[in-house]
């Protein structure tokens, strides 16, 4: 029975001494400066499907595990604080006395044996005695004393100096409690523990913001959050929403935010050099207003939330568009219109399709140096990740838009288009890139443009090589410019127009992998090679009098007879291959646009950063009183003739053999000793 009274006792008491120890304060800190790197190296907050993109299914959910996408809430890293504040605390309650009783004594009481024993201690005897010089001197180099008689007759003065060397000792302890409660009001206990019981639960569905149920939802009162919203100009927004987990919570706002006008200036390159947003804030109780222009590290705070400039982008702008049927390139495009971050439907050879349209891009900034040797495409310099950084030349490749082209099965190929022609190699192109998942790369089509900047002539070239109707007539002109050039002679004029004829079916069928694919299943190996050089110079040459023939059916100019407008057709000839893949039964052109911009702002309420603030501030204290502050201790003993002066200090150095010689010198000649 007595063994477990002392197991009961010993336990709150060996809690007490584990809790209290240095030890178990600096394991916590170790493990909280590990997850502070793992939190500053990993971003912290995205979206779930951005982190399982990046590190695969297993180190998603490993690390999902462990709470690491939101270090600094999550419920271990919280839990820590509040050890790491109950060990501090404890730790002051143990051992503040005993610093506060050394700070508050003066060992007025210490004996004869223990001053001698000092490695700073001498006698001496002296001629002349005067406890008051003596006391004059101390006063003067800034020690304060107490003095005490010895029931032997002698008199001890005990004098010290920089006690206030062990306030730091208490700053810096404080310091930690404060910047760890700072900490653990910023990490929002309640919300935790709203999610622990259930009470609060993250939506998952992409659904309009009036829709989502109350337990998705914080109130205005909530201790602290950061959330992000994006407003368009003209527009209002009374929440925020914050990443939480796999979801969002609706973080509702005691204020509506309105975005009067969006400012952005722009370096020479189009890089982006100054944004800020003129709002409007409205109190919903009081209906006071506050206009302001915030910046980039100039927030607007309104009952404690502060507003930062966060991001720009697309407000939803209006845009003109022209499209053209790919599955009847000869009629004449349609002119379109939509708007930016938004979807329509779209019924396109009598299929139905939603055009989901993305953000517009009025600038484009790409880096187009060429790191090493070859020469890249201009999709490997756009869109290479891997591109070096060292060496930039940036360029504005102008508007953009992208969009998703869904079917009815659900199935979405994604685009973005270029509005400005891009200049490449000499020659002028309208850029198309299409991908299929949101993983691959774009790859890139180039439409090659006429004189007057235009895509008409290209497309009445694609509708030609698509057009059997023409075939015909250009077998009949190349066979004639054959003949006439001595290439082949009037026995094998038919045969030649036929290849022509074939040549332009296989194409249109589905370019030049269609060409491929019939001479790997029809021609020898052995003579792939030659048949296939022979088939690129009957294309070649047969796409010279396939624009003739479209030019004259369309009553258009004839194009120039030069290298330029030649390969202006080759490029044509790639382009029309390359739509065969293009994945659309439309091609849409931007043609023109209304820019409405969008201001994205990150609204916070941090209750705990005054106190994180008010303890590094207590930190930097403690350590500069702890690490620059000396405590100096000086006795002096006077017995008759015969002195004794010893010192200590809180740190032996070199400072404190001459601070004791300088001491003893001046003692000596004050009292004439030898």
């Amino acid at each position: 029975m007595k063994t477990t009274t002392h197991r009961r006792q010993t336990t709150p008491r060996a809690l007490y001494e584990l809790f209290s120890s240095m030890r178990f304060a600096i394991g916590l800190l170790t493990v909280l400066g590990i997850a502070s790197i793992i939190g500053t190296v990993l971003k912290q907050n995205e979206p779930y499907p951005n982190y399982a993109f990046e590190f695969g299914q297993f180190w998603f959910q490993a690390f999902e595990m462990l709470g690491l996408y939101d270090v600094y809430h999550s419920a271990w890293f919280l839990i820590i604080l509040a050890f790491l504040v109950l060990s501090t605390t404890l730790c002051i309650l143990r051992n503040g006395p005993g610093f506060i009783k050394q700070m508050r004594g003066y060992r007025e009481r210490a004996s004869d044996n223990s001053l001698a024993a000092m490695p700073h201690s001498q006698a001496f005897e002296a001629e002349a005695v005067e406890p008051s010089r003596l006391l004059g001197y101390l006063r003067g180099q800034g020690f304060r004393w107490r003095e005490a008689e010895r029931e032997d007759g002698a008199r001890l003065i005990a004098a010290k100096k920089g006690a206030a060397g062990k306030l730091g000792y208490f700053c810096a302890h404080i310091a930690l409690i404060v910047i760890c409660v700072g900490g653990l009001l910023d990490g929002n206990l309640p919300l935790k523990l709203g999610e622990l019981a259930g009470r609060i639960v993250p939506e998952t569905r992409d659904i309009p913001q009036s829709r989502i149920p109350e337990q998705s939802r914080l109130g205005p009162a909530n201790l602290s959050f950061r959330g992000n919203v994006t407003i368009a100009e003209g527009k209002s927004a009374d929440v925020t929403f914050l990443n939480s987990g796999n979801g969002y919570l609706v973080q509702e706002l005691p204020f509506i935010v309105s975005l009067k006008k969006f400012h952005v200036d722009y370096y020479s390159n189009g890089m982006p050099k100054l944004f800020a947003s003129d709002i409007v804030v409205t109190d919903k109780a009081s209906g006071k207003t506050t206009e302001a222009t915030v910046q980039v590290n100039h927030p607007l705070i309104v009952d404690g939330v502060a507003i930062y400039q966060s991001s720009f982008g697309d407000g939803g702008s209006p845009l003109k568009l022209k499209a053209w049927n790919l599955a009847a390139p000869g009629s004449a495009p349609v002119a379109l219109t939509g708007v930016s971050m938004s979807s329509q439907p779209l019924r396109a050879n009598g299929k139905d399709y939603a055009l989901e349209f993305g953000e517009l891009r009025v600038f484009n900034i790409e880096n187009v140096a060429k790191p090493g040797e070859g020469d890249p495409t201009l999709s490997q310099r756009m869109h290479d990740a891997r591109e070096v950084k060292q060496h930039k030349d940036l360029k504005n490749y102008g508007p953009s838009i992208t969009f998703k082209l869904r079917d009815a099965q659900g199935q979405a190929v994604e685009y973005v288009h270029y509005m400005a022609p891009i200049a490449q190699d000499g020659a002028s192109y309208l850029m198309a890139g299409m991908r299929k998942t949101p993983a691959d790369p774009f790859q890139y089509l180039r439409m090659p443009l006429d004189d007057d900047m235009q895509v008409d002539r290209f497309m009445r070239l694609y509708a030609a090589l698509r057009d059997p109707s023409l075939y015909d007539e250009v077998a009949a002109r190349a066979t004639r410019k054959a003949q006439q050039g001595g290439v082949i002679d009037g026995k094998l004029a038919k045969q030649f127009g036929d290849s022509v004829k074939g040549v332009l079916e296989r194409f249109a069928s589905g370019g030049f992998s269609a060409l491929e694919q019939f001479l790997d299943e029809r021609v020898p190996a052995d003579k792939r090679q030659a048949v296939a050089q022979t088939y690129i110079k009957i294309l070649q040459g047969a796409v010279v009098d396939v624009m003739a023939a479209a030019d004259d059916r369309a009553g258009a100019k004839p194009l120039a007879a030069d290298a330029a407008h030649y390969r202006f057709l080759l490029d044509g000839l790639v382009a029309a291959s390359a739509l065969q893949d293009y994945g659309s039964p439309v091609f849409l052109k931007l043609e023109g646009f209304d820019q409405v911009q969008s201001s994205g702002l990150q609204l916070t309420r941090s209750p705990g950063k005054t106190l994180v603030y008010l303890g590094s501030v207590l930190l930097v204290l403690g350590i500069v009183l702890m690490f620059y502050v000396r405590e100096q201790r000086l006795w002096i003993r006077i017995d008759g003739r015969r002195l004794r002066v010893a010192m200590t200090s809180n740190r032996h150095n070199r400072d404190l053999d001459t601070d004791f010689q300088r001491h003893l010198d001046a003692i000596k000649q004050l009292t004439r000793g030898t």
